[in-house]
């Protein structure tokens, strides 16, 4: 297949465009096509999910009204940064990879209405490639998986020719065109000049890992006929989009050849190669990190030989779920054994469980599934204690795809009800709440969660009473607010499973995760609704996935946002 013709100055010219359409506050840097400081990524009135237009019903012929929602253009995560680089060069820059602007989290990392280009961006991109390369070419069985062929001098076109189209082709997704080719052997005297041929290589491979289409996921796609206002993916793009979706870094030779060979344009190619992907190691690590980000225990709040204990047990049971025994995702909130070893068995008071990590049982019936594991109810702590305000908003935001109105701006979210005596119970204190008019509502969804876990710390360890005060006894009942009381992880988990907001709010994470931004109620809802259709109590993470990536809209997008 011949290469992908692509017009640079003509996307340039579009999205400066859309950058002056924007509130974008990055300022654009005087640079050549390729440098990724160019790119205008931002929450425009087209992009943002809560700017002008964004739940306007679509019009007849908009390509909203065809069920999916605009794609814009994706910056690589510093993750997915870090990830692609170890693919192509053989090496981790866990560290280098901070010199990148951070990521905003939503709770994915890649939301592009939220990338912003900037000066720092472009520094630290420079930099990171340039101490990366430099670790590669240093090692010498590196350099060789790095450069497949062996130049015969600092002169060898040959050579240098084959690095430029097999490195081209990984790092720039796509095939390189004859005149992109020659570009990049305009830096062979300078290899010449140094009599050393990985001179050149350096050269090339730095300004591949700067390029606007390494950096950024350039999805321009052809029109269909008949559909104005949509155009398909070609095959490079969307083994682009897959590899990114499914693993988080670049596709890999199998899947580019794949792309190259016309492997990828049926919904049973795709499917079938997903399949093939999610099997695949960096498939399962891509499953565990959604987990992570979505459920809040990416980062734990304790020392780090637990916060390692918890993420093992919980990576373990949604594995065991997943892939080991393919079960219904639901059951990870109704699991009766978890992955435990010695320090989490005497935090959580199960007996028989030994230095070494294992299953085991729980012990009682209030503790079941992944809601009962400390990595989960981590989430709220504040520092000294748990807050039951913010463990009700986790639960409704993250788990029940609730969004919970901001708090008026003269309140201090952050700080808990101030104690009037030495006596005062935490549940007195947060009744608070209730007796303020403007607050009520909310703090009636989020509050009335957060105390029917009360009885479990931060750690997962059961407590009776408010830390230090034994006359507080903790009661541990809460309400879900529409669906019904509870006691304890095991009976919430039982009512979220019961109820079809955790099914549907899976769906909206994994749709969100693949389009990049925040699910949009109006024009993304048909899309929605038929992954919604598919499911039912047993369905699998799996399914979802490979319903997504089969559909039409995850290999079509909207023009509207280019």
């Amino acid at each position: 297949m011949a290469a992908r013709s692509f017009d640079r100055a003509g996307l340039l010219i579009a999205l400066l465009a859309l950058m002056t359409s924007t509130a974008c506050s990055g300022s654009i840097q005087e640079t050549t096509p390729g440098d990724a400081s160019n790119v205008p990524v931002a929450g425009s009135a087209a992009t943002s999910a809560t700017g002008p237009g964004a739940n306007v019903p679509p019009a007849a012929g908009d390509s909203r009204a065809l069920g999916f929602g605009a794609n814009g253009i994706t910056r690589l995560s510093r993750e997915e940064y870090r990830a692609t680089l170890r693919a192509l060069l053989g090496v981790d820059v866990a560290s280098d990879v901070e010199l990148l602007p951070a990521d905003s989290f939503t709770p994915f990392d890649n939301d592009y209405t939220l990338q912003v280009p900037s000066k720092a961006l472009v520094d630290g991109l420079k930099a990171v490639a340039e101490r990366a390369l430099e670790k590669t070419l240093a090692d010498q069985a590196l350099r060789s998986k790095l450069v497949s062929c062996s130049p015969t001098g600092a002169a060898d076109t040959q050579c240098l020719t084959d690095f430029i189209r097999r490195f081209g082709r990984r790092a720039l997704r796509r095939p390189l065109a004859d005149t992109e080719v020659q570009g990049y052997l305009r830096f062979q005297p300078f290899a010449v000049a140094t009599n050393d041929f990985y001179t050149a290589v350096s050269m090339v491979a730095r300004a591949m890992l700067q390029d606007l289409e390494f950096v950024y996921r350039v999805e321009i796609g052809q029109p269909i006929a008949g559909r104005p206002g949509v155009n398909r993916l070609d095959d490079w793009e969307t083994a682009a989009r897959l590899a990114y979706f499914l693993w988080g870094e670049n596709p890999d030779d199998t899947l580019l050849d794949q792309a190259q060979n016309g492997a990828l344009r049926s919904d049973r190619d795709v499917r079938a190669t997903a399949e093939r992907m999610l099997a695949d190691e960096r498939g399962q690590r891509r499953i565990l990190r959604f987990h992570a980000l979505w459920m809040g225990y990416d980062t734990l709040p304790n020392a780090p030989e637990l916060n390692a204990a918890m993420r093992q047990e919980t990576d373990a049971l949604v594995r065991r779920v997943v892939f080991q025994d393919q079960r219904p995702w639901l059951d990870l909130f109704t699991a009766t054994e978890t992955w435990a070893n010695a320090e989490l068995g005497a935090i959580y008071g199960l007996p028989n469980t030994g230095p070494s990590f294992g299953w085991v049982s729980y012990n009682t019936a209030e503790r079941r599934g992944i809601l009962s594991h400390g990595s989960l109810l981590s989430n709220g702590y504040n520092g000294t204690d748990t807050s039951p305000t913010r463990r009700g908003k986790f639960i409704q935001e993250r788990l029940a795809c609730t969004p919970i109105p901001p708090p008026p701006n003269d309140v201090m979210a952050d700080q808990p009800p101030a104690a009037t005596s030495g006596n005062d119970c935490k549940i007195d204190r947060y009744a608070a709440h209730r007796k303020e008019a403007r607050c009520s509502g909310c703090h009636a969804l989020m509050d009335g969660v957060g105390f029917g876990l009360e009885n479990y710390d931060h750690r997962g360890a059961y407590r009776e009473h408010d830390t230090g005060k034994p006359q507080c006894v903790i009661e541990g009942s809460g309400d879900l607010s529409g669906v019904g009381a509870f006691r304890g992880p095991a009976q919430l988990g039982a009512l979220l499973a019961q109820s079809g907001e955790l099914t549907s709010c899976l769906i909206q994470r994994v749709y969100q995760l693949g389009v990049g931004r925040a699910p949009r109620p109006t024009e993304d809802a048909p899309m929605l609704e038929a992954l919604e259709q598919r499911g039912g109590p047993g369905l699998q993470l799996r399914q979802v996935v490979l319903d997504w990536v089969s559909s039409e809209g995850f290999r079509n997008r909207s023009v509207d946002e280019l």
